[in-house]
């Protein structure tokens, strides 16, 4: 297992967020989280990358595992740049002052200013030649759909071989929807492990080798996509059906 989240529990100040729950994720593997807002999707994943809360301090208790290691004393700098991993977040947080290059600039500043960078720029425009076609154009002036792709390809410029996503498809019009996923099932393809929040859980279901149901803070339901795609309770409550 490369990622083992083992009875994790979060809580902000008097708020317990997370409840005790335990998933894993293999390499190569899309998996997906879904659940209604305030389930603790981010709290998930911002809990993996060991990103500090904005709001009260956060106690741990359970364990993260990569490669067998815990992750609970790593530095956000570390899991970047030593684990290979990535966050792609809710929101986008790109810097709308900054041209599209320079936001990709950003995500190389602890790598070595090698041949590398360059190969990952044309990576990443290959994906999205929307942005290639903006690359000089201040990112505040980029359509919703594109400042996604901008915060995916900013990601990806760190050079990780993990991939998180929290809520990729969030105000994307259908077509740029379709790109952004058409563009994750090649980077899968390629060899990227990708852990997926979505909200649109037809849509995660249908792109995730498996998943994961959060419900307030506790896994409810997992399996197969295809299996949770045909269980009732979660059709009745999360696929309109």
């Amino acid at each position: 297992m490369l990622l083992e989240i083992k009875d994790l529990v979060v809580k902000y100040g008097n708020i317990e967020a997370l409840h005790g729950i335990s998933f894993g994720v293999d390499r190569g593997e899309i998996v997906t989280l879904i659940g209604a807002n305030g389930a603790g999707k981010t709290t998930t994943l911002h809990s993996i990358m060991r990103l500090p809360p904005p709001e009260a301090p956060r106690v741990v208790s359970g364990d993260i595992l990569f490669e067998g290691e815990s992750l609970l004393k790593a530095a956000p700098h570390d899991v970047v740049a030593k684990l290979h991993m990535a966050l792609a977040p809710e929101g986008r947080h790109i810097f709308g002052n900054l041209t599209v290059e320079e936001n990709l600039e950003l995500a190389t500043y602890a790598r070595a200013r090698d041949a590398s960078i360059r190969e990952d720029y044309d990576r990443v425009y290959a994906l999205f030649p929307r942005l290639s076609e903006r690359r000089k154009q201040r990112s505040e002036q980029l359509s919703g759909g594109e400042q996604q792709m901008l915060a995916v390809g900013r990601a990806l410029m760190t050079r990780c071989t993990f991939l998180l996503l929290d809520e990729p498809s969030m105000g994307l019009a259908p077509l740029l929807m379709y790109d952004m996923f058409r563009a994750l099932k090649q980077l899968n393809a390629e060899g990227m492990t990708i852990l997926l929040i979505e909200q649109n859980a037809n849509l995660a279901l249908k792109f995730a080798h498996r998943g994961y149901v959060l419900d307030t803070g506790e896994i409810v339901a997992s399996g197969p996509c295809e299996t949770l795609m045909h269980d009732p309770e979660v059709k009745k409550a999360y696929l309109g059906g």
